[in-house]
């Protein structure tokens, strides 16, 4: 069995939150919605449905904490969570903080505009908050 590695496109797009028991946990490089990116480390995945029962229980609860600490934060009313795979085929599941009147609402993040760079400080406690979850 070969061992579990992020996609390169993963790891351009993403600063590292933490390592949960089961996934990667990763904040996507877009300022415009607090964004987290779980990743199962087990290698060879595509789908929720490759992993074993008890990895589906686990992801699931990981995606629940990560929503959690999204949805704590200030102006986030909506969770919106998708493993979609079209561009990246490794397995991962996005968890992303919403709100009516956020730059893509309320359509989909996907293709809406350019990833705006994170203020270093704002970047930085996003993190630390984060990865208190």
């Amino acid at each position: 069995m070969s061992e579990f590695s992020l996609h390169p496109r993963l790891a351009a797009d993403t600063s590292l939150i933490a390592d949960w028991p089961l996934c990667r946990v990763l904040l996507m490089e877009d300022a415009r919605w607090p964004w987290a990116i779980l990743v199962p480390r087990r290698a060879g995945l595509t789908d929720i449905i490759d992993l074993s029962d008890a990895d589906r229980a686990l992801l699931m609860e990981e995606m629940a904490r990560m929503g959690a600490a999204i949805r704590a934060l200030p102006g986030v009313a909506k969770l919106n969570v998708a493993a979609l795979g079209n561009q990246v085929a490794q397995l991962h599941v996005h968890v992303i903080g919403r709100h009516p009147g956020d730059a893509a609402w309320p359509d989909p993040v996907w293709g809406k505009g350019a990833p705006q760079a994170y203020d270093p400080a704002r970047k930085a406690a996003i993190l630390a908050e984060l990865s208190k979850a």
